[in-house]
């Protein structure tokens, strides 16, 4: 009985297992050599031709060009990890295809994918427990170890060369934006902490600044362009003539007509300038655009006025100064309004507000870099750091880094394995060779033998130096914890969670049935075998990418 089209194609059992497993494994060898201090950059072109450098695992994975369902499984992984614990998303998807790489020799040797499954889920739990179990507690006030959790995280990066001084303005940052709740917690409120990037100047400038900054001009000259105690109204309405919804044709007969409709127009603009100068605003910052005739009677009004305010800023700087956004002009009143301090910073261009008053909060991390290139992945390095203190501040718990914790978790799951009975212990065994994927790569990228390097820490933990891991600059193995390789323990948990749920979900499919519209290559009369694989979704599409 014939179910479906002649044009659909199918992939079944042990042929969909070893499709799946190879489009995943695609994916993580893709970012694979970018992790670590001495992991290579990629450079990934756009189809309008812009140049992204990057070594970031999640933004390569989502700039590629990626055209196969289980690939994109695989990206989830990282677009998951970037968004519960900040950083780790290159070690989450290189975990992810290890599994897979050790669950498809599990396979060839008769083993269920049941067994391995089960395996696998056992081991993540026992990973998580003993991530727990050799983790170091840590505190807000512990300054000296969130930097080196910060300067952790941005080695390897372009940030690294400036990695001191931004890493201790990461962490100011995460401390001027940590509240203590009633429960004795610490919650981190990034919302209250703005990135704005500037080029033409070194990395070593980057400051932070308590308040906003407005990178925009005065509308007009004679405005002034400071105050130390303003009344501030944020604006989202044009102070212009508003427009008429349909065309509208009219006819004057007299130069006196036409004069008319100009004195009108200026009394609305008037009327409108009045309701902001009645409100006792000092300063305006409009999103929108202000008319000509309304920026020469606010400057006459001796009111500073900022138009095209972008939404984003506007939003921050409610909270910098309080107040509301008004949508109204006319209905503007002074209980609206904000409170703060306003400087224009001529050389620079820009404007600094700061906030008045208990409601006032909100912080500024400005960047700046040579180029354009530099400052974007300068600023995804600190946006990874600032997630990475954050995670670090809530969860209060660090490990050490340059593969001691995964060694050392290795270590424990052969322990574990050998307490449980059947095929389940060779999925755990084959768990355990996976997570020692990140001290391999980590050596192989930094052109050491990845063999020696893991022999040499696995000796050193077997001796009890949990804390044992490599430096990839010196070649040693070393306490990495003492030298400042600090890592947030709740990235490296939801690291071995993320690539554990995916491997799993992978591994339970053993059916494939595409239709022909989804086909990105080949004609659809090549049905059924893995080595079709780009005609079902394509490996065609992400292998022009990689």
């Amino acid at each position: 009985m014939i179910i479906m089209g002649d044009d659909a194609q199918r992939v079944k059992d042990r042929d969909a297992q070893e499709y799946n497993i190879q489009a995943a494994r695609a994916v993580a060898e893709s970012v694979r050599s970018t992790l670590g201090p001495k992991g290579m950059d990629k450079m990934l072109v756009d189809s309008m031709g812009d140049v992204t450098i990057t070594n970031d695992g999640v933004t390569i994975l989502t700039e590629m060009d990626i055209d196969n369902p289980t690939a994109e499984m695989i990206v989830e992984v990282a677009e998951t990890q970037e968004d519960e614990a900040g950083d780790g998303t290159t070690t989450a998807v290189a975990i992810a295809g290890e599994l897979l790489k050790n669950a498809e020799e599990l396979l060839n040797q008769e083993i269920h994918p049941t067994a391995v499954i089960n395996g696998f889920h056992l081991a993540s739990q026992e990973a998580r427990s003993a991530v727990d179990e050799v983790s170091e507690s840590v505190t807000p006030d512990d300054t000296e170890l969130l930097q080196k959790v910060a300067e952790t995280s941005m080695t390897g990066k372009s940030s690294e060369l400036d990695k001191e001084l931004l890493a201790r303005l990461v962490v100011e940052t995460v401390e001027a934006v940590t509240v203590e709740a009633d429960d004795g917690s610490y919650v981190v409120d990034l919302q209250n902490a703005n990135i704005e990037t500037q080029t033409g100047r070194g990395t070593g400038e980057s400051e932070l600044l308590h308040g906003a900054v407005v990178d925009k001009d005065p509308v007009h000259d004679n405005m002034p362009s400071e105050f130390e105690h303003a009344d501030i109204l944020l604006l989202d309405e044009a102070i212009e003539i508003e427009e008429t919804d349909v065309d509208t044709t009219v006819n004057v007969d007299s130069p006196g007509q036409l004069q008319q409709f100009l004195d009108q127009e200026e009394k609305e603009l008037r009327e409108k300038v009045q309701h902001i100068v009645d409100s006792g605003a000092d300063v305006v910052f409009c999103q929108k655009g202000i008319d000509d005739m309304a920026q020469h009677y606010l400057a006459k009004e001796g009111v500073l006025a900022v138009r095209r305010t972008k939404k984003s800023d506007i939003g921050f700087l409610r909270d910098v100064v309080g107040g509301a956004v008004v949508s109204d002009v006319t209905s503007v009143t002074e209980a609206d309004l904000g409170h703060g301090s306003v400087q224009r910073d001529g050389d620079d261009e820009l404007f600094y507000v700061e906030g008045h008053g208990d409601e006032a909060h909100g912080v500024t991390l400005l960047l700046r870099g040579a180029t354009d290139h530099v400052v974007d992945e300068i600023e995804r390095g600190v946006e990874d750091a600032l997630d990475v203190v954050s995670t670090t501040v809530s969860d209060g718990r660090v490990v050490s880094g340059g593969g001691a914790i995964e060694v050392e978790v290795a270590r424990k799951l052969r322990s574990y394995a050998s307490t449980v009975s059947g095929r389940e212990q060779l999925a755990i065994e084959a768990f355990a060779d996976a997570v020692e994927l990140v001290p391999r790569v980590l050596a192989g990228n930094a052109g050491l033998d990845s063999i020696d390097t893991l022999v040499n820490i696995r000796e050193a933990h077997e001796d009890g130096d949990v804390h044992a891991g490599l430096n990839v600059f010196s070649g040693d193995v070393e306490d990495t914890f003492d030298a400042g390789v600090v890592e947030p323990a709740h990235s490296k948990e939801q690291a071995l969670s993320s690539a554990t749920e995916a491997a799993n979900l992978v591994l339970k499919i053993d059916d494939i049935i595409a239709a022909d519209e989804l086909s990105t290559s080949g004609d659809g009369d090549e049905g059924g075998a893995p080595g079709g694989a780009g005609g079902m979704g394509g490996m065609g599409g992400m292998g022009g990418a990689m």
